[in-house]
């Protein structure tokens, strides 16, 4: 069976807007692109798309990197020396998915601070962050960002919090770092234009495979000092690409075609929201999705979450499962209003389906 198929019915795959296929135009940019050695910086494709970075986010340089982990951890390292503490939401993608990169590579140190439901991490945490001149502590020196924020199931970050957070940063001598994987999705529900996020922060890293569908690639955008440390610490990590034209033309595609899209996608995830908020046996987290994300749990707590992803995906549909029984879709490009119509559908059977299994699997013991 080729993968992404239920027998003929393809998958609709809601785990994540990283699944996301380039269309075909896309890869025919690709495949025309100009190009030559980034390492260089005679790549002409991958200069036009960081000059095109810097003009979309208010910026004065920007660096292609190959992932968001690493233009995440090439804007710690690039603000901070070792031992330094980074401020990082409980919640955070930098906190729970990016493999401690900082600590590890760059003897950075983290500091958890708790993630409000509205994603964002309350300026009175972030103070009591903050130890005491003792050279007993870690001297902070970042407080890092995320909108839109994931955990929080696509919120975003107002543009006035966004400004407290950099008074507070400027207040205390710290550097304030956006990781705006999805700042694209933050900008198109708030209607402005993506510089008007970005002029909170002194770095900013975006992500170009996501929603925008280009297969890999993500931007840190910053000062002319800090872009040029990260692109630094970019080769000193491995990350530096000869022809990497063949990636930026995706991104020049993606800024082109795909941002003005995202509404739909922010228009299917409600529409799915609404549609689950009446499957009998599910409690949504996101009733009113700001964005692209839709979390949701069982209401029957002898229903194991994985028992019912398995079920929907025996449906044909793909979700992904978290700790304390959160159940994820995020739509992107290539998922129709019919797909979340019958991705509902679906779960309604799979509800069924999973709490059978349980049952069975209380009558055995």
């Amino acid at each position: 069976m080729p993968p992404g198929t239920l027998g003929e019915c393809p998958l609709i795959d809601l785990r994540s807007d990283t699944v996301t296929l380039p269309p075909a135009a896309m890869r025919a940019a690709m495949a025309d692109a100009p190009l030559g050695d980034d390492v260089y910086g005679e790549d002409p494709t991958v200069n036009r798309l960081e000059a095109r970075a810097c003009e979309m986010l208010g910026m004065e340089a920007a660096v292609l990197t190959t992932s968001g982990t690493l233009a995440n951890l090439l804007a710690l390292m690039a603000h901070c020396g070792r031992g330094r503490k980074v401020l990082v939401g409980d919640q955070s993608d930098a906190w729970l998915w990016e493999a401690g990169g900082g600590a590890v590579l760059a003897g950075l140190v983290y500091h958890p601070v708790p993630t409000q439901p509205s994603g964002e991490l309350a300026i009175e945490d972030l103070e009591a962050a903050i130890d005491p001149d003792d050279p007993q502590c870690a001297v902070a020196g970042l407080v890092c960002l995320e909108n839109t924020h994931t955990m929080c199931g696509g919120r975003v970050l107002s543009l006035g919090y966004l400004a407290e957070a950099q008074a507070f940063a400027r207040r205390r001598g710290l550097r304030l770092h956006l990781d705006g994987a999805r700042l694209f999705n933050a900008a198109t529900a708030l209607g402005v234009e993506p510089r008007a996020i970005a002029s909170f922060a002194d770095t900013v890293s975006i992500c170009l495979s996501k929603g925008l569908a280009a297969p890999v690639g993500s931007i840190l955008v910053g000062t002319a000092p800090t872009i040029a440390q990260a692109r630094r610490l970019r080769k000193l990590l491995g990350g530096g690409m000869r022809q990497a034209g063949v990636i930026a033309a995706a991104g020049l595609f993606a800024f082109d075609h795909m941002i003005a899209r995202l509404v739909d996608d922010h228009a299917t995830a409600r529409t799915l929201a609404e549609a689950l908020s009446r499957v009998p046996g599910l409690v949504l987290d996101t009733p009113r999705p700001e964005t692209n994300i839709v979390f949701w749990r069982l209401a029957d707590p002898a229903i194991r979450p994985e028992c019912f992803v398995q079920a929907l995906e025996a449906e044909g549909v793909r979700v992904i499962a978290f700790a304390r029984g959160r159940i994820r879709a995020v739509t992107h490009h290539g998922i129709s209003m019919d797909e979340v119509s019958r991705a509902a559908a679906a779960a309604a059977r799979a509800v069924d389906r999973a709490a059978q299994c349980a049952g069975d699997s209380n009558d055995k013991e």
